[in-house]
């Protein structure tokens, strides 16, 4: 890769608010610029190929693969992958930009694993098991098989919580994102 800069990089059991803390941060630091990542799935309500995902093919992403054309690529549920494009990351660094990272868990410790110093790992912790489960029948986009299934998932990845700098719970929304923003402040300050 290229020049590099540093990174943070949000981690959670799905359901658990992430994604709305890394939009809140996005505008309170105007230096941040979101990493997005590439799937081997298909779009999911209003999601728009290139701002929410890069949508590929299971055969787009297996040529990308055998292409090395990923930091790090994970198969998060079985026949369906995630990854981190290199090109998405210098990208963001050639702008002088700070990349924000909103990946699955196993992709976070990856990250962090590869990145090291140079990168902050925060992992938003539900309330509950029962919470997360009900803010996933909330939304309204899955079915209750699939709930389960995530329900499932997400206990396996509390249970990595540890291998993450910084473990924020999301119980009060306004409370999560003043925490997770002192903890960047604090980790630009180096």
């Amino acid at each position: 890769m290229a020049t590099t800069g540093k990174l943070i990089i949000f981690s959670a059991p799905s359901g658990s608010g992430k994604t709305t803390i890394v939009k809140q941060l996005l505008k309170i630091f105007p230096q941040f610029e979101f990493s997005i990542s590439a799937t081997s799935r298909q779009p999911r309500g209003e999601e728009k190929n290139g701002v929410d995902y890069f949508f590929l093919s299971q055969e787009e992403f297996r040529e990308k693969v055998a292409a090395d054309a990923f930091v790090e690529w994970e198969e998060v549920y079985n026949g369906t992958c995630y990854g981190t494009l290199k090109s998405e990351m210098e990208r963001i660094w050639s702008k002088g930009n700070i990349i924000i990272f909103d990946v699955d868990v196993m992709g976070g410790i990856n990250l962090k694993r590869i990145f090291g110093e140079q990168a902050c790992s925060v992992f938003i912790m539900p309330p509950s098991v029962e919470i997360l489960r009900e803010r996933l029948i909330g939304r309204g986009t899955d079915s209750m098989e699939t709930i389960e299934k995530r329900v499932a998932k997400a206990e396996f990845e509390i249970s990595k919580s540890p291998e993450f700098d910084h473990v924020v719970v999301n119980d009060v929304l306004e409370s999560a994102v003043a925490e997770t923003e002192r903890i960047i402040n604090d980790f630009l300050a180096k």
